[in-house]
């Protein structure tokens, strides 16, 4: 029986196939043959290296499904108990439960309508209807909750009625009711279609197939001219959060690959020496108190949006902490940061070579979880910035020092090839060790770039759903959107609210544009005369 094997194409073929599509396809089609060419050039690449594995092949195609050490090493339950079991009756452990078993609470149903339901015949001190001897008092009400469904976007048609004099022809219209506005697209219409857009990844064009579906029809070329007029009013907002996230403590940054047709068009190709590349690059602000997310999107790369967010900041504070990868490009020019790099990347490495080299991996892995372990032990206790510096030097301090000590060992004995991925791996984390452990020597110094990199899902969320922006314009809109989208996000506020909000009030946003941030604007809600005595302007940037 002949053995079946995958038949062969040569390259000379297929690009004989390519220029006949040419001639009798549309270009479009063509592009997605070159696609398919591609990509299958690529596997057969990949297949020719006798070190990748299936798995590893998998995990290129689809992702890593986690990158939990226990998982990475293949530890069955079998192995012993896991962080946070809970012991029996009889010894063994279970697992916790899990947190309100997938239920929800009334009270988190923040956004949800409060209707009061009295209970007739009954008040403070009336008597039992039951027993006809007691008196009744009030207890917390009883929730009820309940869910309907409507349109993302909903209308509503006041049908204005008219009179017409039969002699003069004058026509008489009814006057609009006060709730029916000004504007035929209420400040929440832009709002809701920006959070669906960018904070959803809904494209424009999908929120109309559905809007049409349910009778309220709301065409892409409107929605975008609905969030284009928004942005511009919301801008000082913006604005305002750029300058606030330049006095951070901690600056947290990366980048991942965009699309900007603007700068793809054949006359807007970068000529010899340009940077080809459009990226957004990420950035998030902690502070003690809170944290602001930034989004900017262009042909530049991270250190070049953070050498202008330090351009902000103000002469008299100190560096702030830069967390980031290795990229050489990620470093601003002209400024001085205390740089940290993400312990993170330094044992991905590790995880992607597990199955080749067990038990190295092993060591490196469980050092690595007990400092993660550490850091979440401070995170619970609700330690100062201080007393977790103080805690990691204790406890992580000498596992740390273990690992390196076997790195080192494992290069002076010989035992591993420099050039091989183990040996790579390790000199990863040797080359780097003192930005990789830059949490043992300064208070509040992060141990990865997990937030931002989490942060600019945001981002990779449009590019999956909406591929590309058209313009460097439309480009900045989706920036401001996700910036004030996710920062309320990560500020436990309302973004729909805020959105709205922002522009029911754009001529006090305006004013005073530093009391209207994500984790203030409902105390200047409450209180209109509020400005914030605590916000300095911002430093003059030349």
């Amino acid at each position: 029986m002949k053995e079946d094997r995958v038949p062969e194409v040569s390259q000379e073929e297929v690009r004989a196939l390519l220029e006949r599509a040419r001639e009798l396809l549309r270009p479009e089609d063509v592009e997605v043959l070159e696609r398919l060419a591609q990509t299958l050039s690529l596997l057969c690449r990949l297949l020719e290296d006798k070190k990748l594995s299936i798995r590893r092949l998998r995990e290129m195609l689809f992702g890593p499904s986690t990158e939990k050490t226990d998982r990475v090493l293949g530890i069955s339950d079998d192995e012993g108990p896991k962080p946070g079991a809970v012991e029996e009756d009889g010894g063994a452990p279970k697992k916790p439960p899990p947190r309100g078993h997938g239920r929800n609470g009334a009270d988190r149903y923040a956004g949800a309508e409060r209707i009061a339901v009295p209970r007739p015949g009954l008040s403070s001190g009336a008597g039992c209807p039951e027993c006809d001897k007691g008196k009744v008092y009030a207890l917390a009400p009883s929730p009820l909750i309940r869910i309907k469904g409507s349109p993302l976007l909903s209308a509503r048609v006041y049908e204005l009625e008219r009179w017409r004099c039969n002699l003069c022809g004058e026509v008489f219209t009814a006057a609009p009711p006060p709730e029916a506005g000004e504007r035929k697209y209420d400040e929440s219409a832009g709002s809701l279609a920006a959070l669906l857009k960018y904070g959803a990844g809904l494209p424009f064009y999908r929120l109309e197939r559905l809007q049409e579906s349910l009778g309220v029809p709301l065409p892409a070329a409107t929605q975008w001219e609905i969030v284009e007029d928004v942005a511009q009013r919301l801008r000082p907002a913006f604005d305002a959060l750029i300058e606030r996230a330049a006095q951070g403590d901690v600056l947290h940054v990366d980048d991942t690959d965009m699309t900007v047709l603007e700068f793809a068009g054949r006359d807007k190709r970068p000529q010899e020496g340009e940077r080809k590349g459009v990226f957004t690059s990420g950035i998030v602000a902690r502070t003690p108190e809170r944290s602001i997310a930034l989004y900017f999107t262009g042909p530049r790369h991270a250190g070049e949006r953070l050498t202008d967010l330090l351009a902000r900041r103000a002469a008299d504070l100190a560096p702030p902490i830069q967390m980031c990868d290795a990229l050489s490009r990620n470093l601003p020019k002209d400024f001085e940061t205390i740089l940290g790099h993400c312990l993170a990347h330094g044992r991905r490495a590790f995880v992607e070579i597990a199955p080749n080299f067990p038990d190295e991996c092993r060591f490196v892995l469980e050092s690595l979880r007990d400092v993660y372990k550490n850091d979440e032990a401070a995170r619970e206790r609700g330690l100062s910035p201080d007393e977790r510096l103080a805690y990691h030097q204790a406890e992580s301090g000498p596992v740390l020092q273990r690992l390196r000590d076997w790195l080192q060992a494992q290069f002076a004995q010989k035992r591993v090839e420099p050039n091989s991925a183990l040996g790579k791996a390790m000199t990863y984390l040797l080359k780097r060790w003192e930005s990789l452990t830059l949490f043992l020597r300064v208070p509040g110094a992060p141990l990865d770039n997990n937030i931002c990199e989490r942060s600019l899902k945001q981002a990779i969320l449009h590019r999956k759903n909406a591929l590309f922006y058209r313009t460097q314009n439309g480009a900045w809109v989706g920036d401001l959107f996700m910036s004030l989208i996710h920062t309320c996000r990560v500020c436990e506020a309302n973004p729909l609210d805020y959105l709205t909000e922002l522009q029911k009030n754009a001529g006090r946003v305006a004013a005073n544009p530093q009391a209207w941030l994500p984790w203030n604007y409902r105390e200047t809600l409450a209180d209109p005369s509020r400005t914030d005595p605590a916000i300095a302007p911002p430093p003059d940037s030349g």
